[in-house]
């Protein structure tokens, strides 16, 4: 009985520690965010990976340069673009997507959400439409290019 206790005890503690394994990583995440110091939407996305553990600094810059340094096309754009530990993310990205990205470290530049969809983290309101976030996997792809990573509906 006593064995099947410490057992249970050890693997318990394994469990955790795994656990608060991953969130560290989560939470060591810095973002860098480009956008223009007066978009609404943007400081609600940035909220938004705050509330889900990211650090996020802010450069009040536009995200045109930094959308082309990252190798992410026009027509993937949006209103901001953000790097994080080698990845671009272009747009209202969910933030569990952003974690799925880093937890399976695919070979991509990164994600997008073009344009500005209704019901994307930032983009919340009375109207929610359907959108896809894209996987983009090499330099100058085009939105027909990218893979998509997931899906959301409208609700």
């Amino acid at each position: 009985m006593r064995i099947q206790i410490n057992r249970s005890l050890l693997k318990s503690m394994m469990a955790g520690a795994l656990a608060l394994t991953a969130l560290s990583t989560f939470a060591a995440e810095t973002v860098e965010v480009y956008k223009s110091p007066t978009c609404g939407c943007c400081s609600k996305w940035v909220d938004h990976l705050r509330d889900n553990g990211f650090t996020v600094n802010t450069h009040d810059v536009g995200n045109k340069e930094a959308r082309a340094r990252a190798g992410i096309s026009p027509s993937l754009g949006s209103c901001h673009t953000a790097l994080v530990n080698g990845y671009a993310i272009e747009g209202h990205v969910p933030a569990r997507d952003i974690k799925r990205l880093l937890r399976e470290r695919p070979q991509a530049v990164g994600l997008a959400v073009p344009d500005m969809p209704h019901g994307s983290p930032g983009m919340e309101g009375a109207r929610s439409d359907p959108y896809d976030v894209l996987l983009v996997k090499q330099k100058g792809d085009q939105r027909r290019d990218a893979a998509v990573y997931s899906s959301y509906p409208s609700k």
